[in-house]
């Protein structure tokens, strides 16, 4: 086959694009295909961008972008008007995947609870309403960003406000969240199989931008230590959301679980894609390596 690869882009998530797209590209060309690397970045309008695809004349464009740019369903929907086929979900599933606040909707009409949160767009004027409702420690996230950028765990009025300037400028909306204390859990899923959930274990802190790339940082629990039961729910609920939401073909959803509830955090429908990444750490202990892990992608963006 003649693939164009995706990667890198103006997201702040453009180094780890560049990663995941450097063990693509070496898994595409091992299992024999034709390969062409096109990063984002080099073409100023999308025009010029959409000549640069056609030129390759692909039979699939396997996307390596990470973030916004990627992920909120634009990339997919142009891809998608020039009649080529795609990696991942399609552009309405990646757009209500990215939204943090509308996936929650989701995962409450599937019978999964959310933290209590809420979605701003400026500093209120009432915060203290606002800390009376969500109560310190609250998470400050940017609604439609990945890779945990723009995320804030605060503890008093200056840092919240300092939080939510901070990620106002990576996005439009911010979310406000309570913090729930568990353990973090990741389902991922490809195609119809719904693969070992991870347990996600920070060192120390949260699971922020710097524990999930500076080695050793955080461990990995694969398969997590959940009772059967535990499990069998973390499984359909992630499975159920993902499917409700529109999305398709390979993907993450996380949880949080505290006690025997979960609470359900958000779902990544462009996940890191390095070796070493959680979804090829999950397939991996499903059986399937990380070359079989991208044919699979691939036959199943194809079909």
């Amino acid at each position: 086959m003649n693939i164009v690869l995706l990667q890198g882009g103006f997201s702040p998530e453009r180094d780890i694009s560049l990663k995941s797209g450097e063990d693509i590209a070496k898994a595409i060309e091992y299992l024999g295909h034709d390969l062409t690397v096109i990063d984002t970045a080099g073409y100023l309008n999308i025009e010029d961008l959409i000549i640069a695809i056609r030129e390759n004349n692909p039979n699939l464009v396997f996307i390596g972008l990470h973030g916004a740019e990627g992920e909120n369903g634009a990339m997919q929907a142009i891809i998608n008007a020039m009649n080529i086929h795609y990696t991942g979900s399609n552009h309405h599933g990646s757009a209500v995947a990215m939204d943090k606040h509308l996936s929650s909707k989701i995962a409450m009409i599937n019978n999964v609870s959310v933290p209590r949160q809420v979605l701003i767009s400026e500093i209120p004027k009432d915060v203290y309403s606002l800390i009376e409702y969500l109560k310190f420690p609250i998470v400050v996230k940017p609604n439609s960003a990945g890779s945990s950028v723009g995320v804030y765990i605060v503890q008093n009025e200056h840092d919240l406000k300092v939080a939510i300037r901070d990620a106002l400028t990576i996005d439009n909306f911010v979310l406000l969240q309570e913090h729930i204390s568990g353990k973090e859990l990741t389902v991922s899923i490809l195609g119809k199989d719904i693969l070992p959930v991870i347990e996600i274990k920070p060192n120390l802190g949260f699971y922020s931008y710097e524990n999930k790339y500076t080695a050793g940082n955080t461990v990995y629990i694969c398969p997590a230590q959940l009772t059967e039961e535990q499990t069998k729910k973390a499984k359909q609920s992630a499975e159920n959301i993902f499917r409700t939401a529109g999305c398709s073909i390979y993907g993450r959803v996380d949880f949080i679980l505290a006690g025997d509830e979960f609470y359900f955090l958000e779902i990544n429908t462009l996940p890191g894609m390095r070796e070493e990444s959680l979804l090829p750490l999950a397939a991996q202990e499903f059986g399937i390596d990380y070359p079989q892990l991208i044919e699979r992608i691939i036959k199943l963006s194809m079909s």
